[in-house]
């Protein structure tokens, strides 16, 4: 193991474009499913439904926090609607998992989608057996990262210690709050939505790929 990791002992990690790569696009479709509910539910066309999405994503952390706050929209709809995908393009990635087995001590997820869409992906991925818990939306009471009183929810509800604690995500901006509290971050840099901008100093650790990540961090002396 690395020795600078020495110290952790809880192993966190986002779910969407961070255990698998967004090249292979499966967010893609709960992206445009977002796009659709929105058309439907509040009678726009696609390309008002599409810009009013990514004005909550950016403004509220979610698209959903932003539609429950200014439409009253129910979360268990919402979610089932956008989650509602084809998961063919996973499959099973034997090297990380073996790598997330080898990690010593808790081995966690951290998501603003919900723990059955998780558990689908995990699934897929060979992943289903490697992680004690889900912190999901719904664990959050529906406050999404990048806010504060998300991570600090989550590390209450596992008894975790943020100094002995990594995170591992490829939204950066979700990063910051991590950092803050005392998290060793982990920037999955694989092209999805929302690079870091020109600060960087809440990130630690930059890779392309987790796996690969891991890997070598195992195999350092």
């Amino acid at each position: 193991m690395l020795a600078r990791l020495a110290h952790i002992r809880n192993w966190i990690f986002d779910l969407d474009n961070t255990l698998y790569p967004a090249s292979i696009n499966l967010f893609v479709q709960v992206d445009q499913r977002i796009t659709d509910y929105i058309a439907i539910e509040l009678g726009l066309d696609q390309v008002a439904a599409r810009t009013l999405q990514k004005q909550y994503f950016h403004s509220r952390g979610t698209t959903l926090a932003g539609l429950m706050a200014e439409h009253g929209t129910d979360p268990h709809h919402y979610l089932d609607f956008v989650h509602n995908i084809e998961m063919d393009v996973l499959a099973h990635d034997r090297s990380l998992a073996a790598a997330i087995a080898r990690l010593p001590g808790r081995k966690l997820i951290f998501t603003n989608a919900d723990a059955p869409y998780a558990q689908r992906v995990l699934a897929r991925l060979g992943l289903g057996e490697s992680f004690e818990g889900i912190f999901d939306i719904h664990a959050t009471n529906y406050v999404p990262k990048p806010v504060p009183e998300a991570y600090a929810a989550m590390c209450a509800a596992f008894a975790i210690d943020p100094a002995e604690s990594l995170f591992a995500e490829d939204m950066a901006r979700n990063l910051t709050p991590a950092k803050a509290i005392g998290m060793t971050t982990v920037w999955v840099d694989n092209g999805s939505e929302q690079g870091p901008g020109d600060a960087r100093d809440h990130i630690d650790y930059t890779t392309r790929h987790i796996g690969d990540w891991l890997h070598e961090i195992l195999e350092a002396a």
